[in-house]
């Protein structure tokens, strides 16, 4: 393998590593949001509103953040299939 191979090799591995970093700590900020900040911050804000009959800070404290987690996964998994894709590392 030449150097240059190796170089380029390196520099796309760099490359994707700061996509997926990125990606993680966007959909780790989206989870924040959903989890901390509307089931504990923002409750007071968010109860004035109704879901379902519910309170929606209580809503997203019992289950919101839940759905929002398991959202977050299948949206994770599909942006890694782009990415491997795109840096053509996928299965």
């Amino acid at each position: 393998m030449s150097t240059h191979q190796s170089d380029t090799q390196q520099q796309q591995a760099t490359a994707y590593w700061k996509e997926n970093l990125r990606l993680i700590a966007g959909y780790l900020v989206v989870w924040f949001l959903a989890s901390y900040g509307a089931g504990i911050l923002f409750v007071d804000q968010l109860n004035e509103i109704r879901f379902f009959g519910f309170k929606l800070g209580f809503w997203f404290a019992q289950q919101g953040s839940i759905y929002t987690f398991l959202i977050l996964i299948i949206m994770y998994a599909r942006s890694m299939n782009k990415l491997d894709e795109k840096y053509d590392v996928h299965e």
